[in-house]
């Protein structure tokens, strides 16, 4: 059985740069017509804090406003993430396409482990019709935790996992990978920092690069590991 292949969503296979900054700038224009935030939208500390949950996302960038108001934040700025998705102002990364049609015709399984909203995640699927080769994609949101350890855990055992990679972007993706005895492939692409990408096993700078990786395994177990 080859390994699976569990894939991060944000920043890895989607470039969610091309949609953010409008949608946040949005987001924080309608706070400041109801007089709830002065300054500039804070676009670079979400850059740099890309990849957590969402919960942890606004505790962060609005940290003096109430729960609830975390809530409306996240309801709008998931709906205009989803609207910018649809009108097409979104990208995937380079070769996304090529890898996911490489490996899913290879026999390997695919899946997302991601932190964002299921709606948010069948958006971008159902858009680029990524279903073709993805077999599911999983939320954090969907489980009791914002470890993604525990989703790629759960990942493994609801298909019963015995071995695999996860690609990703950030500290988490890697951690998750390790502490579910996996592999992890850093992606050093948009929003990954350079301190995180030392705890991947392996780094890449385009997706394609997952496949020469492959094969260059497949060649030396071929050969008997020479």
């Amino acid at each position: 059985m080859k390994a699976a292949m569990i894939f991060d969503m944000d920043g890895t296979l989607f470039q969610t740069n091309q949609i953010l900054e409008e949608s946040l700038q949005d987001t924080f224009q309608l706070l400041r017509d109801k007089g709830m935030w002065n300054g500039e939208t804070p676009v670079e500390a979400y850059r740099a804090i890309m990849g957590v949950p969402l919960s942890v996302v606004w505790e962060t960038l609005i940290p003096h406003h109430p729960v609830h108001v975390h809530t409306e934040v996240n309801d709008l700025f998931q709906t205009l993430l989803i609207e910018n998705i649809y009108r097409g102002k979104g990208k995937l990364y380079p070769h996304t396409v090529e890898i996911l049609t490489y490996l899913s015709e290879r026999g390997y399984r695919i899946f997302v482990a991601s932190n964002g909203y299921p709606h948010y995640l069948k958006a971008i699927v159902e858009y680029y019709q990524l279903d073709q080769w993805i077999e599911n994609c999983y939320s954090i949101q969907e489980i009791k935790s914002n470890d993604k350890g525990k989703l790629i855990q759960r990942i493994k055992e609801e298909h019963d996992l015995s071995y695999g990679v996860v690609i990703g972007d950030r500290l988490s993706d890697f951690e998750g990978a390790r502490a579910n005895d996996l592999l992890s492939i850093g992606c050093a692409f948009d929003f990954s920092q350079e301190i995180e990408l030392r705890e991947a096993d392996i780094v890449v700078e385009d997706l394609m690069e997952i496949k020469e990786y492959l094969e260059e395994m497949n060649e030396r177990r071929d050969s008997g590991g020479k």
